[in-house]
């Protein structure tokens, strides 16, 4: 299986200006990438309004990786903007923009020919320098642990320390039941990380009782109520850790208010005094993240090594969080990042199987006694009263029920309300981009607006590029 290994770094003031301009140069790459793609968008576009036959019109450019790799080698010693300072960083950092602008043009080709799931794809975006992550993956050269267990070796970068041992990565490593694939670094939460893809060979852990099923009912004021097959109900207080931060992050946001900041319209620049206190202000942010990442984790694995079968809802998150009373609490839960670590700690440490439960299942509604579904059941009723069986019984406690329940009518699949879709999961771990722009069905293309223009769209395959034979709209 494969399995990523994170670590959190530790470089020197060098090591620090060599991690950002690879980055850097990463993001530099990605929109060289989306530019030297629209530029011939923008031509054709412009050739067509002169009246140039589609036979005269400018050749569509590809986005594939190779073609965006081979115009990239071209350019780079020739454009200004890469000319003076290509070399000093690891082809590893161009490639990783490339690839991430070859994976943006795909997606938003198969979103707009209906081959790809969930919300629309816009077109690519630029990457602000203000705002892009910073991110740089390698796959080729010098990418080792080091014996010390200390230290991380990276292309161009050196060794670098890292804050905590590695050994669970070493031991592996040394014993010959994993390989290192590739390495990705990239700051988040004020401080620098490398995630080592590795491939391992590991035994599938038994779980505990693989005989009984278990239904989880995510909430607000209680994380979650656990309900087994066997009628064993248990409950999981919700932490609040964002609740729990308020007061110290409206002072901190007080002091940050009351600086010298930025100020784009006017160019004016923030204040080291400024700079000190968003950095305080974002330390209690990056507490409260650790913290409910730390608290899930330690959910999900005690979850998925207890119980053969886990059922969950299909909760519709996004259409939750459009409920302004209870949209802070509801992020601050962390529903969706639930159900996903649930769907690769079952299905990969312990082949045990896991249920979603359709979205429109009313597991609420239904009484857990005798079936009867009612017709209403409002939020800020907290007490189920089954009008057939007169069953008495908290609304969580009974969903929680329903959805263990639940798990035998889906005697086999992974998928909603029992998908037999069994296929194997293939990994992507270029993943898609996420600086893309979601299209709206709403907007309408307007004359003279380079945001609602018409553009025709490319088409590729993986292998070969071949030419665009009819004119698609951009968004």
């Amino acid at each position: 299986m494969v399995q990523a290994f994170r670590f959190a770094l530790d470089p020197s003031a060098t090591q620090d200006t060599a991690l950002r301009s690879h980055c850097g140069a990463a993001r530099a790459a990605y929109n060289w990438a989306v530019s030297w793609v629209e530029a011939s968008w923008w031509q054709r576009k412009a050739e067509a309004t002169y009246g140039t036959s589609e036979a005269e019109l400018t050749e569509w450019r590809p986005w594939s990786l190779p073609s965006l790799r081979k115009a990239f080698n071209e350019a780079k010693h020739t454009d200004p903007r890469f000319a003076a300072w290509w070399d000093e960083n690891s082809k590893e950092a161009y490639n990783t923009g490339l690839a991430n602008a070859a994976a943006a043009f795909d997606n938003y080709a198969k979103s707009k020919q209906g081959k790809r799931r969930g919300k629309r794809m816009g077109a690519p975006r630029f990457k602000s320098k203000r705002k892009a992550r910073l991110s740089c993956r390698f796959t080729t050269g010098t990418i080792r642990v080091d014996t010390d267990g200390r230290h991380v070796t990276l292309p161009r970068l050196g060794t670098i320390r890292t804050h905590e041992p590695t050994g669970s990565l070493l031991a592996r490593v040394q014993a010959g039941t994993a390989r290192i694939l590739s390495a990705t670094v990239r700051q988040e939460r004020g401080r620098w990380s490398v995630a080592f893809q590795v491939e391992v060979k590991r035994d599938l852990v038994k779980v505990a009782r693989p005989d009984v099923a278990v239904g989880i009912d995510l909430g607000v004021k209680t994380l979650a109520v656990m309900a087994d097959s066997t009628g064993e109900i248990r409950t999981v207080p919700n932490p609040g850790h964002y609740d729990a931060a308020c007061k110290q992050l409206r002072r901190a946001s007080r002091t940050v208010s009351r600086r010298q900041g930025p100020d784009r319209r006017t160019g004016q620049k923030p204040s080291k005094r400024w700079k000190k206190a968003s950095a305080q202000r974002n330390k209690v942010h990056h507490r409260v993240a650790n913290l409910r990442e730390d608290a899930l984790h330690k959910l999900t694995t005690k979850v998925a090594a207890e119980y053969g079968t886990v059922v969950v809802e299909d909760l519709n998150v996004t259409g939750m969080l459009k409920n302004r009373r209870l949209a802070r609490r509801i992020a601050d839960a962390g529903f969706g990042e639930i159900r996903r670590q649930l769907g690769y700690k079952t299905r990969q440490r312990h082949a045990t199987r896991m249920v979603v439960a359709d979205r429109w299942y009313p597991s609420s509604k239904t009484c857990s006694g005798c079936g009867a579904v009612k017709a209403k059941l409002p939020l800020h009723v907290r007490t189920y009263q089954c009008d057939a069986c007169g069953l008495v019984l908290d609304r969580d406690d009974n969903a929680a029920l329903n959805l263990a329940a639940l798990a035998a009518t889906c005697p086999t699949g992974t998928g909603v309300a029992g998908d037999q879709d069994t296929a194997p999961v293939v990994s992507n771990p270029r993943g898609a981009d996420q600086k893309t722009r979601a299209t709206r069905t709403r907007r309408k293309a307007r004359a003279g607006r380079a945001g609602g223009a018409t553009l025709p769209q490319q088409r590729q395959t993986e292998a070969r590029d071949r030419t665009q034979a009819e004119a698609l709209t951009l968004w």
